[in-house]
């Protein structure tokens, strides 16, 4: 479309700016998306949720839905890592129906994105910035105490288990005997606090299936015959599609073998992860020998992956689970949105999963000693990618194509990364995984990159970094040592550099570049000093032609 006919368009299909409905031009788009509070991206996502759900439209100008674009071309940002960002920084924000329309006109290339915002959950009003916004006419405010108590008294409306769902025409001839007593040995050796084996021996079938919530009032439900079903009986929960398919794939990316796998999945787990080539590591790059040998994936990781993708596959998308055995990797997906909104929410939550998409397929796997329900399993992949001595998973968690991807790495990528997990005991999980991105080319955030320079495990020019081993092994006191004695002039220089240019147009006087160096300064050092120290260094890029001053505003050169 042509700028006239998309304003045309938008004019008809939101024709009006109310509490369902924003439009907003947000020339540059990525630093309204995370700035100030009431004036960024993600406070109108949290008012416009915590209504009735709605849309923002950007690119615009307002009053007059004039096409003015938005211009994301220096920013890295497209729609999939916007929706990414949105879950990332909105708290209690659902990705059931949240997406990003853009569009591109044809005469003039302006960009307009037209974000989709589902309304908020039951009980759950969405927070940006720690608070829970909404609209009051034109006045975007913090939400008040008589919106905030309709929500939370709202009523909650149990959501639809499909996984336990009967099947109309199941009966116990659909279940496989073999699948059904390995079922009940694992029962046994979960619930062995509490009930003892003798007793669980004495259930007829359909006693310990009803125990084991996967029978209800004697009939089957969809779940009994995903885990213990005779393969023939899949077809009785037609149009899901209940299948995984291996692909083993060699260094050129092209199929070798493949096989498509069925239930009763509490069998063909075992079957599927016999397919992989787990290969027996004895050595690193540059000869240095292992203590142990040791497998090149971990059994517990390859498992809670697919296990993981079983118990959380959205069946009703009619989709099959791929997983696919690359020479130095696995890769599985499964269809359906990641529950926890974002890797890091589900790597820092202190308790169970609040909800599941498959409730009675998990506890019953559950049950069966399949997964456990505390959300301890993702974490517990990355600390054993992290006792080896290996990459960290790749979650790939597209929230517009509904498809949650998960890379398992059995090889080193760099070997600095690799002596640092070994040799340095005082690193943390965020730490490595940080160091994680950096070896693998991805970017982090300035704040990240500051925060591992601080520590000494950064080295290199503001455009590429790359892990830093010398200066980690050197500083075996490293919180001290940066206290004590500060960052070295150098990396000084590079952090001022990386400001200016985040600053862009706008620089940056000396006063705040102060307060943003000033807790990685020497501490031996009186304040006065250090503000002397700072304007040397400056001038000093001057000189180097790095950085350039007009009036009293300094910018990148």
């Amino acid at each position: 479309m042509t700028s006239k006919e998309l304003q045309q368009y938008l004019l008809q299909e939101f024709p009006i700016e109310n509490a369902r409905c924003e439009w907003k031009e947000m020339k540059n788009l990525k630093n309204s998306f995370v700035g100030d509070e009431k004036n960024d991206v993600i406070s109108y996502i949290s008012a416009i949720a915590n209504m009735e759900g709605g849309h923002l439209v950007i690119g615009v100008q307002d009053k007059t839905m004039k096409i003015v674009g938005t211009d994301l071309s220096k920013f890295n940002l497209n729609t999939q890592s916007a929706v990414w960002k949105l879950l990332e920084h909105c708290t209690n924000l659902s990705s059931e129906g949240l997406n990003i329309d853009e569009y591109i006109t044809e005469d003039e290339n302006k960009i307009v994105w037209i974000i989709h915002i589902p309304k908020h959950l039951p009980r759950r009003p969405v927070y940006a910035h720690k608070k829970a916004w909404q609209r009051v006419e034109d006045s975007l405010v913090e939400m008040t105490q008589e919106r905030l108590a309709v929500i939370l008294e709202e009523p909650v409306f149990e959501a639809k288990d499909w996984s336990a769902e009967i099947v109309p025409n199941a009966t116990m001839a659909d279940l496989d005997e073999l699948a059904v007593a390995k079922a009940r040995i694992m029962f046994k050796k979960v619930h062995s606090s509490n009930i003892s084996a003798e007793e669980i021996d004495t259930w007829t079938v359909e006693d310990f299936l009803s125990n084991s919530g996967i029978m209800i009032d004697r009939k089957l439900t969809r779940t009994a015959i995903i885990l213990l079903g005779k393969p023939a009986s899949v077809f009785k929960l037609r149009p899901a599609v209940v299948e995984v398919t291996w692909t083993l794939r060699d260094e050129h990316q092209n199929v070798v073998d493949y096989e498509h796998f069925t239930v009763p999945f509490i069998l063909t787990v075992d079957k599927i992860l016999s397919k992989i080539h787990n290969l027996t590591m004895r050595e690193l790059p540059g000869g240095t020998l292992f203590p142990e040998t040791m497998k090149q994936y971990d059994d517990y990781t390859i498992r809670e992956a697919l296990h993981n993708a079983i118990a959380h596959q959205d069946y009703t998308l009619q989709q099959r689970i791929n997983f696919v055995e690359n020479p130095s990797w696995l890769y599985y997906a499964n269809g359906g949105s990641f529950i926890p909104g974002t890797l890091q929410k589900a790597l820092e939550t202190k308790g169970p999963q609040r909800h599941f998409r498959n409730e009675c397929l998990c506890r019953a796997m559950v049950n069966f000693n399949m997964i456990d329900t505390v959300s301890r399993g993702i974490k517990k992949m990355f600390n054993e990618q992290r006792r080896r001595h290996f990459p960290m998973p790749d979650y790939e968690i597209d929230v517009l194509n509904k498809e949650v991807g998960v890379t398992i790495y059995g090889n080193t990528i760099n070997e600095k990364y690799t002596q640092l997990l070994k040799e340095n005991d005082t690193l943390t999980l965020e730490d490595c995984i940080l160091l994680d991105a950096v070896q693998k080319g991805h970017s982090i955030s300035e704040e990240n990159v500051i925060a591992l320079i601080t520590k000494g495990l950064l080295e290199g020019n503001t455009s590429e970094y790359s892990i830093s081993l010398d200066i980690a092994k050197k500083t075996k006191q490293l919180p001290d040592y940066t206290r004590n004695r500060g960052l070295e002039k150098a990396k000084l220089q590079q952090m001022i550099l990386q400001y200016l240019q985040n600053a862009g147009s706008s620089g940056a006087k000396r006063d705040a570049i102060f307060d943003y160096l000033k807790d990685v300064l020497p501490k031996t050092k009186t304040q006065e000093q250090q503000e002397r120290m700072v304007g040397n260094i400056l001038t000093e890029m001057k000189e180097a032609e790095t950085v350039i001053i007009k009036g009293r505003i300094w910018y990148a050169k």
